[in-house]
C-alpha cells in the first residue's frame, strides 16, 4: 500500500481526505479511525499525531466543508448582484449545488452529529456560511414595508430549512423518498411560494 499521506507531505490532510471518502460511503459513525488509516496509507498510531479521536477527525472535516461552503454562498451572493433578488435565489441554488459536489463535507457538516461549537474555528467557519445567506435576507427585507418584515434571521432560517429539506430528501437519493420533480425544481418553486407570500415578487396570473 501506498504511504499516501507521506507521500504528499501532509498526513493531517491525507487523512481528512481519507475520512471523507470514508464518511459518503459509511457514514459518520460508520468507520473507525483504524479504517482511515488504512485508507491514508499509514499506521493506526499515526492517526493520534493530528487527532484523539473520530470526532475530532470529522470535526476537522466539517470545518473545512463550511470554510468552502461558506465561500460558494458568498461567489453566489456577489453573483447576484446587484439585485437583492438575484442574490438571495442563488444563495440557495448554492446550498443544492454544494451538497451535490461535496457530498462528503455535507454529512460531516449537517449529519454527523457533531456540534458546531465544538472548536472555536468551526464555530466560526459555520457562522461565516449563515452569515452571508442571512445578509442576502437583510438586503431583500429592505423591499418589504417594515411592518411586514419578517427578522433577517428568521427569513434566512426558513430558506435554509427549506433548502436542507430538499437536499435531505431529495437530493442525495433517500431511499423512498423519490420526487416526481428534480430537486431543483422544488428548491426554486419552494423559494417563488415563499417569496410571493413576503410581497416580493409578483403572484402567478
Amino acid at each position: 500500500m501506498s504511504k499516501r499521506g507521506y507521500h504528499h507531505g501532509n498526513l493531517r490532510q491525507a487523512l481528512i481526505d481519507a475520512a471523507l471518502e470514508l464518511i459518503e460511503v459509511k457514514g459518520p459513525t460508520g468507520f473507525t479511525l483504524s479504517e482511515a488509516a488504512k485508507q491514508a496509507g499509514v499506521t493506526p498510531a499515526a492517526v493520534y499525531r493530528h487527532f484523539a479521536g473520530r470526532e475530532d477527525l470529522i470535526a476537522e472535516a466539517a470545518r473545512q466543508g463550511f470554510e468552502m461552503f461558506a465561500d460558494l454562498m458568498q461567489y453566489a451572493y456577489d453573483s447576484g448582484q446587484p439585485s437583492a433578488l438575484a442574490a438571495f435565489e442563488a444563495t440557495g441554488r448554492a446550498y443544492l449545488a454544494f451538497a451535490r459536489k461535496h457530498p462528503g463535507h455535507y454529512i460531516a457538516m449537517f449529519e454527523s452529529g457533531i456540534s458546531v461549537n465544538r472548536t472555536p474555528e468551526l464555530a466560526a467557519a459555520s457562522a461565516r456560511a449563515h452569515d452571508v445567506l442571512e445578509r442576502a435576507a437583510e438586503d431583500l427585507s429592505e423591499h418589504i414595508p417594515p411592518h411586514k418584515r419578517p427578522p433577517a434571521s428568521m427569513f434566512s432560517a426558513h430558506i435554509w430549512a427549506l433548502s436542507h429539506g430538499v437536499v435531505e430528501l431529495y437530493a442525495r437519493a433517500t431511499p423512498g423518498n423519490r420526487s416526481p420533480f428534480p430537486p431543483e425544481e422544488l428548491l426554486e418553486t419552494g423559494i417563488g411560494i415563499y417569496l410571493r407570500g413576503l410581497g416580493l415578487i409578483d403572484p402567478d396570473r
